[in-house]
């Protein structure tokens, strides 16, 4: 089973950089307002997942920079998850806003909050 998975998520990950989309063309000024945005927030995930890569995608899509925090290799990232989100579950985006921490779970509500904060009007 451990094979496997392995296989899979190599396809998946193949089938990522082969099909990755193209970002958005901003302005630099944009570009900065976006990253600034973008800064406080934080995606937990594992690399090979197929629900944590199609938030990847959208994120280079929309271009935006969002820090990775590797769930599954990284001891303190995944502590930080189950205790300050709740859950062991991948993806999560934590969303720091005027001191306050909030865990978004699923991918298609992640991606949809993405997309509404950082689609261009």
């Amino acid at each position: 089973m451990k094979l496997v998975r392995w296989l899979l998520g190599r396809l998946i990950l193949l089938f990522d950089f082969l099909f990755r989309p193209k970002g958005i063309k901003r302005s630099v000024q944009e570009q900065v307002r976006v990253d600034e945005q973008s800064k406080n927030l934080a995606l937990y995930q594992f690399n090979a997942c197929p629900f944590c890569v199609k938030v990847r995608r959208a994120m280079k899509r929309l271009s935006v920079n969002v820090e990775l925090r590797d769930a599954k290799n990284d001891e303190k990232y995944r502590e930080e998850l189950l205790s300050q989100g709740g859950k062991s579950k991948v993806p999560c985006l934590r969303i720091e806003q005027n001191g306050e921490v909030k865990w978004l779970y699923e991918s298609s509500d992640i991606v949809h909050y993405l997309e509404n904060q950082f689609q261009p009007m």
